[in-house]
């Protein structure tokens, strides 16, 4: 691990938000009437098979985890969002899309924090996903409870729920320096209760967070992608550590992080595929910000092929 005299990121939790909050910069303008932005994509499913999916940013208010890494919070309100606005967001931007089988609701925080999502809106939502194979949502483990298992009894018999969890690392101390407010031991619980509910976990990887070299960058997200698929995941997505929110910015600064290289992302999602316990997904959003070479160029090419062609048990 990179060591410090004197860190710049404070040791205390209530010291760390306000650390991570001064550094910000401008929200972006939103409506709050609209998905502040929707994608159509396709993701192979557990049999390989590609899957025409729906992926819908909802607009509501920003989550209350304050996490070192993210940059979600600029397209997030300060207020909730009074109810109706939800479902009606997802209608405008679905009849936007093409047709899809499965549909990714992300809202830059939890689907079951009831000031973002409020939970007299899940009847219309679950009405408005009837015909789609899966629904998938994000969650923070302290939120995975009664709410989720409210929302699933509202689906339809034929629609799957998927619950998507930001682990990011299984290094205990990195895992707490990301203020993400909860331990491993929260995750394995959040993941058990999923997987006791016959509901679907895909889990968010980090590669390379701060505090860490390109070595061990690399070894613990091996090892958490070995985690996840214990805890039951069938997805796993391996995400390259970004700028983009300021706190980055000034740990790079101080020298304690430096984005991950191409090689080891690419590096890591071969590893998870090897495993052949599920699918491994590389997260490419933007990747253009890692300055990429003809070497590199091709790695992302080949990454690609992989986020779209994962023959089924998730072998290479």
């Amino acid at each position: 691990m990179y060591q410090h005299a004197q860190s710049i990121y404070p040791v205390r939790t209530s010291a760390r938000t306000r650390w991570i909050l001064s550094r910000r910069g401008p929200r972006n303008l939103v409506d709050s009437s609209r998905a502040y932005a929707n994608l159509w994509e396709e993701e192979p499913d557990a049999d390989g098979n590609l899957v025409p999916t729906a992926t819908i940013f909802l607009t509501n208010r920003e989550c209350p985890y304050r996490c070192l890494m993210c940059d979600l919070w600029r397209n997030t309100l300060n207020e909730s969002v009074p109810v109706g606005i939800i479902p009606a967001q997802l209608v405008d931007a679905l009849s936007a899309l093409p047709a899809a089988r499965q549909v990714k609701l992300y809202n830059a925080g939890s689907f079951f924090d009831s000031n973002a999502i409020p939970v007299d809106d899940y009847p219309a939502i679950a009405e408005i996903v009837r015909g789609y194979d899966r629904v998938i949502v994000e969650c923070h483990p302290a939120l995975v409870g009664q709410r989720v298992l409210d929302f699933k009894d509202l689906l339809s018999a034929s629609t799957k729920l998927e619950i998507a969890i930001g682990l990011e690392t299984v290094h205990e101390g990195v895992l707490d320096k990301l203020n993400k407010r909860f331990t491993l031991d929260d995750f394995r619980r959040a993941a058990k209760f999923l997987v006791d509910h016959d509901i679907d976990l895909r889990v968010f990887l980090l590669v390379r967070p701060p505090f860490m070299t390109e070595t061990e960058g690399v070894d613990w997200a091996k090892r958490s992608i070995d985690v996840a698929f214990d805890c039951g995941a069938t997805v796993v997505c391996v995400i390259p550590t970004r700028d983009g929110n300021g706190a980055m910015e000034a740990l790079q600064e101080a020298g304690e992080w430096s984005p991950p290289s191409i090689k080891s992302l690419e590096e890591v999602q071969k590893y998870g595929l090897s495993l052949k316990r599920g699918r491994v997904f590389a997260d490419l959003w933007d990747i253009e910000k890692f300055c990429l070479d003809e070497v590199d160029v091709e790695r992302v090419r080949r990454m690609e092929q992989r986020n779209r062609r994962i023959p089924a048990g998730g072998s290479l």
